[in-house]
């Protein structure tokens, strides 16, 4: 009888909501933009981020760890676990006049959250797509919103302007939303102090018997090189102009990380949080940004466009303080948050992602063997690297194609990371050597023999700046991994990408927002 009493009473007690979200972990998710290799402290750079350096290194660093050439795509796998190649959205970004966002079948991660239990929240730079409403971050899974609909704002007036070619004509608006209002009260305030403070009021009034699950998006540290002269003050020694601006925003960004973490201790919830850090791309050398010694830049698929800056700190971590140099990409993130969460990923479709919280916390090996890079037919290099040569066309590498009859046109702008082997076709986007900022180089540009390619292999663990080419002598390797993107093509849906709509004018509320 007493038994039985027990077990009763166990059974309501463990059925009672505020134990189990107790046993349910706190999720902060924080991405950084265009924040370059180099860019921070663990590795070695001039800049300084005490705060990254710390909670990185009582956590895990993720020294394998990939994410997508540019912003858009990033946050699309971010969001859906999935290949853009599968969401149509293998090319470029979204601009804000384009009608379109992420296709509103896919159910994106904070959905999934809320589904298993969590308040979700969002702060900073969605660029999913607003064209209409139903695209909007609080539409999409997120119980409050302030931030960003597009990108490249003003930092303190959060004006975006954007040409419209349909029209031949420049519109500049306001891009600040709170929820699905427009914000107008925050001029003058600069972004990334914003954004961390509205990050910080929400730990601050959260019940902490309801899991969280925070997304705090940065602005920083995106062009326009802007930031207070407080942060920039302590890098006088840095004479580059653009790299001494973009220092001082990295600094600003770094103290935000702090401001937020310190509010979970303080709130109590920091014993019970996990904390993901990361870059959604490589670092954009026109505007400061470093990925030395890797090769390329943001919107390439180079190493530099593409291996990202990303830990994770938390209290609950099985083997913390250790480095991580096991496969994982940023699809990835949403089956390990759904699954720490104790939620359930049957209501997506097929993911690309995998579980990798067990290689993250007890340095088991990664699931994941091989990267879908990306497979874009319609790539073109908005900002070429000075002197680059014309990438190759399709006659010219016709040949290459029909040498490995794999089905795949290896014209076409695409990379694939399998194991250590890593294979790139078409033009990859920029791709010469950046030299360690503050220092002359002097092996900056790939050999005309190189150039002439249209199909390059690399052994990325032994040589991750990619210096050698070695399609010549693992030609089954070639075949093996063309033969690997023919597949993934196949499965690819037609790309998403239509012209501006003259619409998406302002109007009266002088602001960017959904027009249709």
């Amino acid at each position: 009888m007493a038994l039985a009493s027990f077990l009763i009473i166990t059974g309501l007690f463990l059925s009672f909501p505020g134990f189990l979200a107790a046993k349910q972990p706190h999720i902060v998710f924080i991405l950084a933009d265009d924040f370059g290799w180099y860019d921070v402290g663990y590795h070695l750079s001039e800049i300084r981020t005490p705060i990254l350096d710390k909670l990185s290194s009582g956590g895990v660093r993720l020294e394998n760890y990939y994410v997508q050439p540019l912003c858009t795509p990033s946050r699309n796998q971010l969001m859906t676990g999935r290949y853009q190649i599968h969401t149509g959205m293998q090319h470029q970004i979204i601009w804000p006049c384009q009608p379109y966002c992420v296709p509103l079948d896919e159910k994106l991660l904070p959905q999934l959250m809320k589904e298993a239990g969590y308040a979700t929240h969002m702060v900073g730079k969605w660029h999913l797509g607003m064209y209409k409403k139903d695209c909007l971050p609080t539409r999409r899974g997120f119980d409050s919103y302030l931030g960003y609909l597009t990108g490249s704002e003003d930092y303190y007036t959060h004006i975006r302007c954007h040409p419209i070619s349909a029209l031949n004509l420049t519109r500049c608006a306001l891009d600040l939303r709170e929820a699905e209002a427009v914000a107008r009260s925050y001029k003058g305030t600069y972004s990334t102090e914003l954004f961390s403070q509205r990050a910080v009021s929400i730990i601050e009034k959260h019940t902490s018997t309801e899991p969280l699950f925070l997304y705090v998006a940065f602005q920083a540290v995106h062009a326009p090189l802007q930031v207070p002269e407080r942060y920039v003050a302590p890098y006088s020694f840095i004479q580059d102009h653009s790299r001494r601006s973009y220092a001082g925003m990295v600094s600003a960004m770094d103290e935000a990380v702090g401001n937020i973490t310190l509010a979970l201790q303080k709130r109590g919830l920091w014993e019970n949080t996990v904390l993901v850090f990361s870059t959604d791309n490589g670092g954009q050398t026109l505007s400061g940004g470093s990925n030395w010694p890797l090769r390329g830049r943001k919107w390439s698929l180079w190493e530099g466009g593409v291996r990202g800056v990303g830990f994770v700190a938390s209290p609950l971590l099985e083997q913390p303080g250790t480095i991580s140099r096991q496969l994982i990409h940023i699809s990835d993130w949403l089956p390990t948050l759904v699954g720490l969460a104790g939620g359930s990923t049957n209501g997506t479709k097929p993911l690309d992602g995998f579980d990798v919280w067990n290689t993250i916390s007890k340095g088991f090996a990664s699931p994941r063997l091989e990267l879908l890079h990306n497979i874009d037919p319609l790539y073109n290099d908005i900002a070429p690297c000075p002197g680059t040569r014309r990438p190759l066309t399709l006659a010219q590498v016709a040949g290459g194609a029909s040498r490995t009859n794999s089905g795949f046109n290896v014209s076409i702008h695409a990379a694939i990371r399998y194991s250590n082997w890593k294979l790139l076709t078409g033009y990859p986007g920029c791709d010469i050597w950046f030299p360690r900022p503050g220092h002359n180089g002097s092996d900056s540009t790939p050999s005309e023999a190189e150039l002439q390619k249209p199909v390059r292999l690399y052994n990325i663990e032994k040589d991750p700046e990619e210096r050698n080419e070695v399609s010549a002598q693992f030609p089954a390797v070639v075949d093996r991994l063309l033969a690997r993107l023919y597949h993934h093509q196949k499965s690819a849906v037609p790309i998403n990408f239509p012209d501006d709509d003259p619409k998406c004018d302002p109007g009266p509320t002088g602001a960017w927002g959904p027009w249709t």
